[in-house]
């Protein structure tokens, strides 16, 4: 099996590993505290997505790290996602390290065995372990390791604790000298039976056999293209796999659980699993931070709608408002060297249409836009980005997601939008 166009070029020797993990969690910072300057951004092989990867030398080794981008599940619904779930399932990495919110586990936990079930040399990265421990949280790592089957590191990647431990469990894990049972979710009767099913015909392709039979039993287009692009192989032109398919389909309608129950289905098992992990680590009555204070309103189910249109319409507000006076500003200044140019193709006895073209049309054309444009986009774009930086931009994008899911989107185009 080769990664093909998602596939990551390495120097001769080095290793490589995928940083993933839902955003918000300090994956970017981590990545920085690793990689330092030694990082490159750019396109990711196979795909219009902007990535990252940055090198990283532990004892004279060296490790190319691949910042993925942020996801919640490998059930990609967006350019980001699929990018991630691509190069994760084919891109060739040695290991995977999945960041996770030391204050928020169960909200990772699901992603975590999605990844094990397609990368099984994996450590799970609990990160933020000081903001939990402020807030009254206490996480098992141990315990939560031996459920999980892999190595679990608790970090603080904003001041750098942790990142030892961590880079020298990806170095046992990828030279094998740590034991690994990697855990998977429970799923129903019918879901187990039917993937078992296809897993016998499809036979060995280099890839965990369960993950490629619920990938193909889910049967998502774009995940089956890179399916087919990775192996080289359309898996569904089978005779043994089509067959497969058809008598697994038929014992999943028996059950009910087709299309979309499918993979409700699927997601509720890893969800579900996420969860009870959480309960059995996590310690303590954990005193409601700013942040979940703040995560409640703007993501309660009366609260986030109004909360949303309300910040909106103060941030277009200070926009139009703020961009009055300086766009007035600003249009005098320009104006008056206009008049200053007709000044100065009058003495030098310029032709009117000279003047016409020149002044009167290009340059008065560029003051406008200038002077109309500059000052709102000075505003509106820093405003913009701090939301992002303060992670309230992902908050829109779930607000939205199902009701842009109903139009063939997902939540994050509304953010365009």
């Amino acid at each position: 099996m080769t990664g093909g166009a998602f596939w990551l070029e390495r120097r001769s020797g080095e290793r490589v590993v995928a940083l993933t993990g839902s955003p918000n969690v300090g994956k970017s910072t981590l990545f920085n505290a690793l990689t330092g300057l030694r990082q490159h951004t750019g396109n990711w092989p196979g795909k219009t997505v902007t990535g990252a990867t940055g090198r990283h030398v532990r004892h004279g080794q060296d490790y190319l790290l691949a910042d993925l981008p942020g996801t919640y599940s490998l059930l990609a619904k967006s350019p980001e996602e699929a990018a991630a779930r691509d190069l994760l399932c084919f891109g060739g990495a040695d290991a995977a390290v999945v960041v996770c919110d030391a204050g928020a586990l169960e909200r990772s936990l699901g992603l975590v065995l999605q990844v094990l079930e397609v990368q099984p040399k994996t450590v799970v990265c609990v990160n933020l372990m000081d903001e939990a421990r402020k807030n009254g949280l206490e996480v098992d790592l141990d315990g939560l390791s031996a459920r999980l089957g892999v190595p679990v590191v608790g970090t603080s990647a904003g001041r750098r604790e942790g990142l030892e431990p961590l880079m020298a469990a990806v170095e046992a894990v990828i030279e094998g000298r740590v034991e690994l049972h990697p855990a998977s979710a429970e799923y129903p009767e019918a879901v187990e039976t039917a993937a078992a099913l296809v897993e016998g015909a499809v036979g060995e392709t280099g890839l965990p056999g369960k993950w490629v039979a619920l990938s193909l039993l889910e049967g998502d287009p774009g995940l089956m293209d890179s399916l087919k692009a990775a192996l080289g192989r359309d898996l569904r032109a089978e005779n043994a796999v089509t067959a497969a398919l058809t008598e697994a389909g038929q014992g999943l309608e028996r059950a009910e659980l087709t299309g979309p129950a499918f993979q409700e289905a699927v997601a509720a098992a890893q969800i579900r699993r996420g969860a009870e992990l959480a309960r059995e680590t996590v310690r303590g009555s954990g005193r409601p931070g700013w942040g979940e204070r703040l995560d409640r309103l703007l993501t309660g189910r009366f609260t986030s709608v109004p909360a949303m249109l309300a910040l909106l319409a103060l941030v277009f507000w200070i926009t139009i408002a703020g961009a009055q006076v300086p766009s007035d500003l600003l249009s005098e200044a320009l104006f008056w060297v206009q008049d200053r140019l007709t000044d100065l193709f009058v003495y030098l006895g310029a032709p009117d249409w000279l003047h016409d073209a020149l002044v009167l049309g290009a340059y008065r054309t560029l003051a406008w836009v200038t002077a109309v444009m500059l000052p709102p986009m000075a505003i509106f774009f820093p405003l913009f980005t701090l939301l992002e930086d303060l992670g309230y931009l992902p908050r829109v994008a779930f607000l939205l997601d199902h009701a842009f899911q109903k139009a063939g989107s997902c939540g994050k185009q509304a953010l365009t939008m």
